[in-house]
C-alpha cells in the first residue's frame, strides 16, 4: 500500500476546511470581521484537496465564477469583504461537483440567518421600548460572563440593525455539503 497515505488528504483537508470556517463563524459573531488569514489558509486547503482530486481546473473555475458575482454584491454593499473572500476560498475547498450545491446551501441557511436576525431585531427593539421611558435600568452592571457580554452586544447589534454574520451562512453551507 504505497499509495496509501495519499487517501487521507482530501479528507483531512475538507476537515480543516470545515474548522477553519467553524473559526471563522465564531470570529464574524464577536466582532463581525473575517481574518484574511482564515480564508488563505481554506484557500490552500481546498487548493491542495484539489490536486489531489485532479479537479484544479474545475475548482478554480467554480471559486473564480463565485468571487466575481460576491465582489459586485460587495460592491452594491449587500456582503463584506471578507465574506466574499471567505466564499470564494470555500468554493475551491467543496469538492468540485457539490459547488453549485454548496451555494444553494449557504444561500438558504443565509436566508435563515436573516430571517433569525430580523425576528430577533423586532424582538430586541420592542423589550427596549416596553421599559418605563425606554430608559435602562442605571443600577444594572456590565456582566462579567464572556457569553453574556456576548449576548448583550449581540442585541446592541440587533437593536440597531447590524450587519449579518454571513461567515455563520457559509460554514454551515459547507458543513452541509460536506457532511
Amino acid at each position: 500500500m504505497p499509495n496509501g497515505w495519499i487517501s487521507w488528504i482530501a479528507p483531512a483537508a475538507l476537515i480543516a476546511g470545515t474548522g477553519l470556517l467553524l473559526l471563522a463563524a465564531i470570529h464574524d459573531i464577536v466582532s463581525r470581521t473575517v481574518p484574511n488569514w482564515v480564508a488563505v489558509l481554506l484557500a490552500l486547503t481546498g487548493l491542495g484537496a484539489r490536486i489531489m482530486g485532479n479537479s484544479v481546473l474545475t475548482g478554480l473555475i467554480a471559486a473564480i465564477a463565485v468571487f466575481v458575482i460576491a465582489a459586485f454584491c460587495w460592491r452594491r454593499g449587500w456582503l463584506g469583504g471578507g465574506d466574499v473572500k471567505l466564499m470564494s476560498a470555500a468554493t475551491l475547498a467543496v469538492p468540485a461537483g457539490h459547488a453549485f450545491m454548496f451555494i444553494v446551501a449557504m444561500s438558504v441557511a443565509g436566508s435563515i440567518l436573516a430571517a433569525l436576525y430580523l425576528a430577533g431585531g423586532r424582538v430586541a427593539r420592542s423589550a427596549r421600548a416596553r421599559t418605563p421611558n425606554g430608559l435602562r435600568d442605571k443600577s444594572a452592571t456590565r456582566p462579567t460572563n464572556l457569553l453574556r457580554r456576548a449576548i448583550r452586544a449581540e442585541l446592541w447589534r440587533l437593536r440597531r440593525g447590524g450587519p449579518l454574520p454571513y461567515a455563520c451562512a457559509i460554514a454551515a453551507g459547507f458543513t452541509f455539503v460536506l457532511f
